[in-house]
C-alpha cells in the first residue's frame, strides 16, 4: 500500500521548474555562441562608407592581397629583388584625384588580366630593370606613409603635371595624384593629415607631391622648412610671357566672359603700365619669389626644370631630375613619343597602363591670338627680372 501511494503521487513541480531553467540556460548559451560566430541576423553590421564602383573594385582586391601570407611572398622574392609588372593600378587607390578615376576604370581589365588571386599566388612578377616596372611590392600593403622628401613647388602652367606623370614611371618614386595644397590652404589640418594623403612607400622609395601655388605663397618656404629642412624642391619654369598667356587661356576656358588678355595686362594701356597685381603676370616674376625661398633653403636643394626642354627633350630633363633625387636613370628616351596633335611628348606606357598615355584634354589648349605689341611690352617688362633670375640660378 505504501509502495502504490509513492508512485501514485504526481512529480514535484520543483523538478520541472529546475529542468526548464536548465534547458533555457543551454538554449541561451547556444544562441550567444551563434551570435559570436557572426551568424546571428540581429547583430548590427559595421557601418561602412559608400564607395564608388571603381574604388570598391580595388578596395576588395587590395584586401585580398593583404590577406596573403608573408611566407608566400618570400617564396617569390627570395630569388632576387622583384617588382610587379603593371601592378600599380592598386596604387591609384591611395588618394587619387577625380580626373584619375576614368583612367582607372578604363584600365581595370589590365589588373584583372595580370593579377590573378589564387592559392598559388599567381601574380605576374618579373626582375627589376624591366622596361615598364612602375613600383614595388608596396602595392601589396607593404611599406608605410611618410611625409614627402621632394616637392614640385611650381610654377602654375609651367609643366608640373607633365613632370609628375613622367616621374611616376620610376619604380623608386611614389607620388600623390591630386594636389594637396597643404602648405598654402590646408596647413591648419596638421602634419598627420598631410602624411595620411601620401601613398605607402618602401624604405628606399621617395614620396613626392606637387602643388604649383607653393612657389608664390609667402608662408610656404618657412612651413616646408619646419617640416624638414632637407626637403628637395623642384621648380618648373618657362618663358613668363607664354606662361601668362597659358594661364589666361585656362581661366578663359572656365569663364568665357572674362575681359581680354590685353585689358587685364595693363593698368593703363596708354602709358603701358603693367598691372603686376594680376596673378597671371605676378607668377612670372620668378626672381622675386625665389628670393623668398632662398631665405630658408640653399640653392643646392632647389632644382629648376625648363618647361620648354621638358617638351623638346623630356628624357634629358628627366635625367637631371633623377640625378637631383639621387635615383638611377631609369626614365629614358624609350619611354616617350611625340604627339603631333597635342604638340608635346607622351608616355608610350604610363604607370598602371599598357597603352600610350598623354595628358588630358585640359592640357595643350590652343592659345588665343594676342596683340604682338602687348607681347613685346611684356617681354620688355620681364627682361630685368629674367636677368636677375639667370644670375641667381646660373641657368637660362
Amino acid at each position: 500500500m505504501a509502495f502504490s501511494r509513492v508512485f501514485s503521487d504526481p512529480p514535484s513541480k520543483s523538478i520541472f521548474r529546475t529542468f526548464a531553467v536548465m534547458l533555457l540556460s543551454i538554449l541561451a548559451s547556444l544562441y550567444f555562441l551563434h551570435c559570436l560566430t557572426k551568424r546571428c541576423g540581429t547583430c548590427i553590421p559595421t557601418e561602412r562608407r559608400e564607395t564608388s564602383p571603381v574604388e570598391g573594385f580595388y578596395v576588395s582586391k587590395l584586401k585580398d592581397f593583404e590577406s596573403l601570407s608573408r611566407k608566400r611572398l618570400q617564396k617569390w622574392t627570395s630569388t632576387g629583388h622583384l617588382v610587379m609588372r603593371r601592378h600599380s593600378l592598386i596604387h591609384r587607390l591611395e588618394r587619387v584625384s577625380e580626373e584619375d578615376l576614368p583612367g582607372i576604370e578604363a584600365n581595370k581589365h589590365i589588373f584583372q588580366a595580370h593579377v590573378k588571386l589564387s592559392n598559388s599566388l599567381d601574380v605576374d612578377l618579373e626582375p627589376v630593370g624591366s622596361y615598364f616596372d612602375t613600383g614595388k611590392l608596396s602595392a601589396l600593403g607593404e611599406g608605410s606613409k611618410k611625409l614627402p622628401q621632394a616637392i614640385i613647388i611650381g610654377v602654375k602652367k609651367g609643366g608640373t603635371r607633365a613632370l609628375l606623370e613622367f616621374l611616376r614611371v620610376h619604380p623608386d618614386i611614389r607620388a600623390v595624384g591630386a594636389e594637396p595644397h597643404f602648405f598654402d590652404r590646408n596647413y591648419d589640418n596638421g602634419l598627420d593629415w598631410y602624411r595620411d594623403l601620401m601613398p605607402k612607400t618602401l624604405e628606399d622609395q621617395i614620396t613626392m607631391e606637387k602643388t604649383p601655388s607653393y612657389f608664390v605663397t609667402c608662408e610656404a618656404p618657412a612651413r616646408i622648412y619646419t617640416m624638414s629642412r632637407d626637403t628637395k624642391l623642384i621648380v618648373v619654369v618657362r618663358d613668363p610671357v607664354t606662361r601668362a598667356i597659358s594661364d589666361y587661356t585656362q581661366t578663359l576656358s572656365k569663364k568665357p566672359d572674362i575681359p581680354t588678355f590685353e585689358s587685364l595686362t595693363f593698368k593703363n594701356r596708354t602709358t603701358g603700365l603693367i598691372d603686376t597685381s594680376w596673378s597671371a603676370i605676378q607668377i612670372g616674376i620668378y626672381a622675386k619669389h625665389l628670393d623668398n625661398w632662398l631665405q630658408f633653403f640653399p640653392m643646392s636643394q632647389i632644382l629648376f626644370v625648363s618647361g620648354e626642354r621638358l617638351i623638346s627633350d623630356p628624357a634629358g630633363e628627366l635625367g637631371h631630375v633623377q640625378d637631383f633625387l639621387g635615383l638611377k636613370r631609369i626614365i629614358t628616351d624609350k619611354h616617350f613619343y611625340f604627339n603631333q596633335t597635342k604638340g608635346f611628348p607622351c608616355l608610350k606606357k604610363a604607370e598602371g597602363s599598357s597603352k600610350p598615355h598623354c595628358l588630358g584634354k585640359t592640357k595643350g589648349r590652343t592659345h588665343p591670338n594676342i596683340d604682338p605689341q602687348v607681347v613685346q611690352r611684356l617681354r620688355d617688362f620681364y627682361r630685368p627680372f629674367n636677368m636677375k633670375f639667370y644670375q641667381m640660378t646660373g641657368r637660362k
